[in-house]
């Protein structure tokens, strides 16, 4: 999720690419390999990490979890620290792919909300593998200038009056999970009909959306080149520093709630670097700064109460009420046969033509 910028990730397959090109400096210990999404991270970070602890970061960035997956499953390269979502951690637990955590090694865990630690037990129980890093919503962002009256609802993404105003997500899981709440069905049904009636209303739709997107979605809100436009929460709060005439709301069929988290591969070859990443990630001073950068949620309590501007602090788009939340379904994994269902449902609308 989040603010993603593409990267050809075949390269990945042949070995990682460092960020800060050109630098000769030696590390004295050693190396940390971090595969992350695009634009997620405050790029000064990677540098105080650097400097503090001596060791060099290699870092490669992904567009989704399902980009991300099969590089990590075949283990051509040997990524120490990965960020992925929820329902994609729990397919990687379940798949032997992850190392458990030792948290002797990452006492600054004692700044996470307790409450997202519990949350995320959905997809880790016992919190063995994963430390939540960021979280959010998907929701729709409109131009208040550019739409009739208050959106509250999906129907406005499915309405025939915004034709050619309408930016979709390009995410298969987010993608369908939208059609399917607008249906009053779950994010993580199983049931081929309702999976068919999802994909049969996206594409009706197909011939009313300008384009599917990820993270163009931001820059087109921003430049009043649409007036609808599926993003997560952590872009539109961006979005709405740079265009006062955006407005954010998760609709009231409700929508996904995320977490993303940092994980080890079972192949990692520098797994205590790793958890001093984790841990340098976890410091509230290094939370806020990585919050401030990408404005996406943060579940670290104490970067939190760091946070000068008040009303960023109190913001319902970075930190939704309970009735906001309550509305909000996590994506489960499904497991491989319905995984792939979802894909090729979702792969077949795209392919129709308008």
């Amino acid at each position: 999720m989040r603010g993603m910028k593409k990267w050809l990730l075949m390269a990945a397959l042949i070995g990682a690419v460092t960020l800060f090109c050109g630098c000769k400096r030696e590390y004295a210990n050693g190396e940390v390999v971090v595969f992350n999404w695009g634009e997620y991270i405050d790029e000064a970070v990677i540098k105080m990490f650097e400097e503090e602890y001596d060791i060099e970061v290699v870092y490669d960035e992904f567009t989704e979890n399902e980009d991300m997956y099969p590089i990590i499953n075949i283990g051509e390269v040997n990524y120490d620290v990965v960020c992925p979502s929820d329902y994609m951690i729990s397919r990687m637990i379940q798949e032997n792919l992850l190392a458990e955590l030792n948290y002797d090694n990452i006492p600054n865990i004692k700044n996470i909300d307790p409450e997202y630690l519990k949350s995320a037990e959905d997809f880790d129980p016992g919190n063995k593998y994963a430390v939540p890093y960021c979280w959010g919503t998907v929701g729709i962002l409109y131009n208040k200038t550019m739409v009739d009256g208050e959106i509250t609802s999906w129907s406005s993404i499915f309405d025939e009056k915004y034709s050619q105003n309408i930016l979709m997500i390009d995410s298969v899981r987010d993608g369908m999970g939208i059609a399917l709440k607008y249906l009053g069905y779950s994010m993580n049904t199983a049931e081929k009909s309702q999976l068919e009636e999802a994909k049969q209303l996206l594409i009706k739709q197909r011939p009313l959306v300008q384009g599917y997107f990820v993270d163009e979605v931001r820059n087109k809100m921003i430049g009043e080149e649409a007036a609808l436009g599926v993003i997560y929460s952590g872009e539109a709060i961006y979005t709405q520093r740079e265009n006062a005439n955006l407005v954010y709301v998760v609709p009231e069929e409700g929508s996904n709630v995320w977490i993303d988290g940092w994980v080890i591969p079972k192949n990692a070859k520098n797994k205590e670097n790793a958890e001093k990443w984790i841990n340098f990630m976890c410091r509230e001073d290094i939370a806020l700064m990585n919050f401030e950068e990408i404005t996406y949620s943060t579940p670290n309590k104490a970067a939190r109460e760091l946070i000068e501007d008040e009303a960023i602090r109190n913001s319902t788009i970075a930190f939704p009420p309970e009735e906001t939340l309550n509305r909000c379904e996590a994506f489960r994994y499904l497991g491989t046969a319905v995984e792939e269902l979802y894909m090729e449902m979702w792969n077949e609308m795209k392919a129709t033509k308008n």
